[in-house]
């Protein structure tokens, strides 16, 4: 499929974007599945967002966050240790 796109943009942008080559066929379709994918990767991120809001009980505490990252921390260590 091929559209025409037409774009009011104000004069120094619009030379600058066309001295970098940002107005070529190539870089808009490259700019416009950069920007879908960003968008759906936002999305996505939203979603499990809110699936994580939605767990029931409290959050964890800081200090709860960090006994969990500490204990990690000791079986990964005593894992490489036993190696």
């Amino acid at each position: 499929m091929s559209i025409k796109i037409e774009l009011d943009l104000p004069d120094a942008l619009a030379r600058e974007a066309k001295a970098s080559g940002l107005l070529e066929s190539k870089s808009m379709t490259d700019l416009l599945s950069t920007e879908l994918r960003r968008r759906k990767a936002a999305a996505e991120l939203n979603t499990v967002l809110a699936d994580i809001r939605a767990q029931p009980g409290e959050p964890m505490s800081p200090d709860e966050i960090q006994t969990e990252v500490d204990a990690v921390r000791r079986e990964r260590r005593a894992g490489e240790a036993r190696r």
